[in-house]
């Protein structure tokens, strides 16, 4: 008997619970939106609009070639339907439970954003909102999911919104307008200066003898501390490597102050960089006096050598002064002055940056190009 009972009510719950999941979802058809100054089509935006109702999972939503059959049935449905009895025409036209009314308004670089869902069989207002979005008809999508999922009580993601929020004063914010762009960078750079003449020495004279330019390899972090609209302010700190290709690896440390302008991405970034450096007290001989023109002598090498004679005091002929060496034994820090210009493409999810840079320093400086990736997270 008490086997009975437990089956019996374990097929209740089961029947309960498949009656409950073949509940009919209601149905929900969109309007064509009114539009003034919006660039973007009205059957795309009521499409857009379907799409992100399909998405909740919550209607049963009319597709386009359903609502062809109701507007091709009267011209009010297609033209100039916006007011409420036009709309509860259209819904019981279509046998539709809730009917989606919309509207867009682009004025003063913003655009006003009305949605409104009625329900059919009584005439009231089921949802309504009105929302003020940035001026940018390519974000219409996420501007129609954020109402869509706001109204039906969907948290959505502050950096979203933030990103197409209206702001009537440029208030600082830290997300606003942000691209983060941490990640990994690669480049090519060329030398000039004396770190041409560095790179170009024979390695038996303390140069690495290699074409004066190197590849280069390292990480970006990047972090907002002003944000706007349409310009951000950075603190970045880039750690690379160069040379690697050639048998070297010469770090270095910079730390800048960005600026990122526009929709478009265009930055601008300056600071200090800082790397390590090793020298030795030498003299080029440029005249050939002590053999080959153009050979750089150290010091410590010319005192041994047999131009030297200690007891006349034999001084090099040139005057001596501290030089980039491979061998040299002294080691120092080396500061520089770095300068970039570029832009970040967006490729769907992937945030590309791209720039030109300048690093100068004493009697040297290097020229080159940078690109890196970094997938966006929202």
């Amino acid at each position: 008997m008490k086997t009975k009972i437990i089956l019996l009510t374990f097929g209740w719950i089961l029947s309960m619970h498949m009656n409950a999941q073949e509940a009919p979802k209601a149905s929900i058809a969109v309007a064509f939106p009114h539009l003034e100054n919006f660039d973007v089509s009205k059957e795309i935006v009521a499409k857009l609009i379907q799409i992100e109702l399909i998405k909740l999972d919550e209607y049963r939503v009319f597709d386009e070639f359903d609502m062809k059959e109701a507007t091709d049935s009267d011209e009010r449905f297609l033209t100039d339907c916006y007011g409420k009895n036009c709309l509860i025409d259209l819904g019981v036209q279509l046998g539709a439970d809730y009917i989606v009314s919309s509207s867009i308004l682009v004025y003063g670089g913003k655009s006003v954003i009305t949605m409104k869902f009625i329900e059919v069989k009584t005439g009231e207002i089921y949802k309504s909102d009105v929302r003020e979005f940035i001026e940018d008809n390519k974000e219409v999508q996420r501007m129609m999911q954020l109402m869509v999922r706001e109204m039906h009580g969907i948290k959505v993601h502050s950096e979203d919104l933030a990103r197409i929020k209206y702001d009537d004063q440029p208030i600082i914010k830290d997300n606003v307008g942000k691209v983060n762009n941490n990640g990994p960078r690669v480049g090519y750079s060329f030398f000039t200066g004396d770190l041409a003449e560095f790179a170009r020495r024979p390695e038996d004279q303390g140069g690495l003898d290699i074409f004066p330019s190197a590849t280069l390899i390292g990480y970006q972090l990047e972090k907002q501390y002003i944000g706007t609209e349409n310009f951000s302010a950075l603190g970045e700190v880039l750690f690379m490597v160069s040379g690697l290709e050639k048998g070297y690896a010469l770090p270095s440390l910079t730390l800048m102050n960005g600026f990122r302008f526009g929709k478009a991405g265009w930055e601008i970034a300056f600071g200090p960089g800082f790397g390590l450096k090793r020298t030795s007290q030498g003299f080029f001989d440029t005249d050939g006096v002590y053999g080959d023109a153009g050979r750089y002598w150290r010091s410590s090498d010319f005192r041994s050598s047999p131009h030297y004679d200690p007891s006349v005091d034999n001084q090099p002929a040139y005057p001596l002064k501290e030089t980039l060496d491979q061998e040299g034994n002294s080691v120092s820090f080396n500061t520089r002055w770095v300068m970039a210009f570029g832009r970040t493409f967006r490729a769907g999810g992937l945030n590309i940056p791209v720039n030109i840079f300048y690093s100068s320093m004493k009697n040297a400086s290097m020229i080159g190009l940078s690109v890196g990736f970094n997938v966006v997270k929202n």
